[in-house]
């Protein structure tokens, strides 16, 4: 078999790994957006409280390496890049390092399950700059599908909330709640994706295998930032925990289940703040872990990759939607609108 592809792209939004990292790349996170420097100063604040450091890159790279090997443990030999959006190492010069060694033709992974603008097709739009940077030998990039039904992708989140459950008193262990959590995106954003849809499907898959009936479970949204009076997807996690509260709920599982990895949002949102509220309010919380490095999740991306390198494997997907797009139509995933920005371009 004639491979098509000669690397694996991992492109992911970046972190800082030290105090005087953080200002910077927040500035770069937020650039071009309406969100006021006290928020940015406030955010940073929630980086400071863990010594400036993000442990996203970290992550990526325990996540790089598990894949190596299981690429390698299938005899799949692709050289495997990293860049970031938003901090080192950036995509640009990580794509030049990939011009610079021949790569003609990769593959990528987005760190997002789940589709939206900044979760995928922000990140299309960064190749495109960059490539348009580099001129006609800049390799070719073609992103992996979203892969939110993958059945590898529920088990292996199944799994970090089954050991969530043992953490509960013994007591709870029936009768817990759960409150699955992604990042909140403005409703201008939401309208014009399948984000919402997607994590509502990952969410009723999740409860079937856990065998968790849909009144003992909410999806639930965290992280939200912008301006007050721009409208985001909600309820958020600390309004609806205090819902709970008031429906005398004692046990709640809060599942992470739209991050890959435990990083600074996850650590913050959920293990310092919810856990707190939760707390104060006396309901016994356990947070499930997100899939980072778990082994179904590392089989899911080879499989990803295998279904790409030969049409002849299977495309698997379970539930109502089937398996994502490769290619994506020139209009999904629109930026959100604002005043004064034009519509996002097609993306061909």
């Amino acid at each position: 078999m004639t491979v098509p592809y000669d690397a694996l792209l991992f492109l992911s939004f970046g972190g800082p790994e030290k105090r005087e990292d953080v200002i910077p790349f927040l500035e770069n996170v937020l650039r071009g957006r309406n969100v006021p420097r006290e928020r940015m100063l406030e955010v940073a604040e929630h980086y400071y409280h863990f010594g400036g450091v993000s442990p996203i890159n970290a992550q990526v790279r325990e996540l790089i390496d598990a894949v190596t090997t299981e690429l390698r443990d299938h005899d799949i030999h692709l050289p495997i890049y990293w860049g970031n959006r938003n901090w080192t190492p950036f995509l640009k010069d990580t794509m030049q390092e990939m011009q610079r060694a021949g790569v003609q033709r990769s593959l990528a992974f987005f760190t997002s399950g789940y589709s939206s603008y900044s979760g995928c097709r922000q990140y299309r739009e960064n190749i495109l700059d960059v490539q348009a940077e580099l001129g006609d030998s800049a390799p070719v990039v073609e992103k992996l599908r979203m892969f939110y039904n993958h059945p590898d992708f529920i088990a292996a989140n199944a799994d970090r909330v089954r050991d969530a459950v043992q953490q509960l008193p013994e007591e709870a262990r029936s009768s817990f709640q759960i409150a699955f959590t992604a990042h909140s995106i403005p409703n201008s954003m939401a309208g014009g994706c399948d984000y919402e849809q997607q994590l509502t499907e990952t969410c009723r898959l999740l409860a079937e295998e856990l065998s968790i009936p849909a009144e003992r479970w909410n999806l639930v949204y965290q992280s939200r930032s912008g301006r007050p009076e721009d409208p985001w997807l909600e309820p958020d996690i600390l309004d609806h925990i205090r819902v709970l509260k008031s429906r005398e709920v004692t046990a709640l599982i809060v599942a992470p289940i739209g991050f890959l990895s435990d990083h600074m949002e996850v650590l913050f949102d959920l293990d310092e703040e919810a856990a707190l509220l939760c707390k104060e309010l006396g309901i016994s919380m356990s947070r499930a872990g997100t899939v980072g490095t778990h082994p179904q999740f590392v089989t899911m991306i080879r499989k990803l990759i295998q279904e790409r390198l030969d049409p002849a494997q299977p495309r698997e997907a379970i539930g109502q939607f089937g398996p994502n797009w490769d290619i994506c139509p020139q209009d999904c995933c629109p930026a959100p609108r604002r005043p004064g920005r034009p519509s996002s371009p097609a993306i061909t």
